[in-house]
Parts: C-alpha cells; sequence; structure tokens
C-alpha cells in the first residue's frame, strides 16, 4: 500500500471523526481549534506525497484543506468533514481497486 493511499485513510477517519455531531464540535472546540491546524497540514503533506507519487486523485486533499480554513463554522464544518471524509475514503479505496488487478 503507497503511502498516499494510508494518508488518505487516515485523513478521511479523522475526517469522518470530526464530522460527527457533537463530538466533532467538541473535541474541536476543546482544543481551541487546533485539530483544524493538524487536519490542514495533514491535507497538505498528503497532497504533496500523492502528486510525487502520481497515485490518485488530489481532490479529497484540496476539499480537505479548505474544510480545516473554514470547519469552525457551525453546521457548515460538520458537512464539510463528513464530506471530506467520504471523497478521501472513496478515492483510497479506488486506488487500491485500481492495484488489484495489475
Amino acid at each position: 500500500m503507497s503511502t498516499s493511499r494510508i494518508l488518505k485513510w487516515v485523513s478521511g477517519g479523522l475526517e469522518a471523526l470530526l464530522g460527527i455531531p457533537v463530538l466533532g464540535g467538541s473535541i474541536v472546540l476543546s482544543l481551541v481549534w487546533t485539530p483544524l491546524a493538524i487536519m490542514l497540514i495533514l491535507h497538505i503533506v498528503t497532497l504533496v506525497i500523492t502528486k510525487k507519487e502520481g497515485s490518485g486523485s488530489i481532490t479529497g486533499s484540496v476539499l480537505g484543506i479548505i474544510t480545516s480554513c473554514i470547519g469552525w463554522i457551525p453546521f457548515v464544518g460538520m458537512a464539510m468533514h463528513i464530506i471530506s471524509a467520504i471523497i478521501l475514503m472513496v478515492d483510497a479505496a479506488k486506488a487500491e481497486s485500481n492495484h488489484v488487478g495489475n
């Protein structure tokens, strides 16, 4: 499994966690928005490695960067976390299925 796929699964899972109503907001607020900064860095690293490896779409990482920047907005942030999680995990799964047949 490539590094970019692992990072997509990890960042997608963390986005899903932050998208859970009440729990995600509680995590972000209790840690004074630090999770959003950490996720921003993780998405940038994932984007750079995905581009370097040439392995899959960068859409999830770009959307994750946007989500990290606007995730502080109630309800909008929750929706964006969920959407980012879905796109990242679908992209990671597609990358895996593309390599199974090779």
